[in-house]
């Protein structure tokens, strides 16, 4: 029996412990989902998952099976064991309404996005707006062109598939289920998720 295994409504969050050797399983229920996740060290917030240390250390932008995310500090929270979408994104970012605003329309700002729910859900383990750093966007298809630039196309995903995470460490998953309406990141359509810990 699984330790935990919950459905996130698209929009929604979760916050919580996945302990030293136990696997989380993150299932894209209707493909194409962003989900939209930061880490950290249990016992030591500030211990953090680091975009800049994790790409520089296995030498490539996209995280897939046998990435190592890793901490400032150098320390590894977790290990993708099992990957049945090949390439997630490690640039992109959450969605905020400033950058709703920016990137869509002025009028696009009121609507809800990935860095309120961090926030929601985050408090409640003690990680405030300075802890919110560059995350990872599972199932997201966020391309770099060649001449640098970013792009948002449509996920790599379907329905069904999962990637898995072994944590090295105790390690606190923080997840903002993409509500994002405005990109193609999702087919413009969020969706639930399935999270199992065993």
């Amino acid at each position: 029996m699984p330790r935990i295994d919950v459905t996130v409504l698209a929009g929604d969050g979760w916050c919580e412990v996945v302990k030293k050797g136990e696997t989380l399983r993150i299932i894209d229920l209707e493909g194409n989902q962003a989900v939209d996740t930061l880490l950290y060290n249990a016992h030591d917030k500030e211990d953090r998952y680091s975009a800049i240390d994790t790409i520089n250390a296995q030498g490539n932008i996209y995280l897939t099976k046998g990435s190592k995310l890793l901490t400032q500090n150098g320390n590894v929270l977790m290990t993708i064991t099992e990957d049945q979408c090949g390439r997630h994104d490690t640039l992109g970012g959450a969605c905020s309404q400033e950058s709703n605003m920016v990137r869509y329309d002025i009028g696009k700002r009121y609507m809800h996005a990935c860095r309120q729910t961090f926030m929601k859900y985050g408090l409640k383990h003690g990680i405030e707006k300075r802890d919110i750093v560059s995350n990872i966007n599972f199932f997201m298809n966020v391309p770099v062109t060649p001449e640098g630039k970013l792009t948002f196309e449509d996920g790599l995903s379907a329905p069904g598939k999962y990637l898995e995470l072994y944590a090295e460490m105790d390690t606190l998953v923080l997840i903002s289920n993409c509500p994002q309406l405005n990109n193609p990141c999702n087919a413009y359509n969020p969706t639930p998720v399935r999270l199992i810990v065993q």
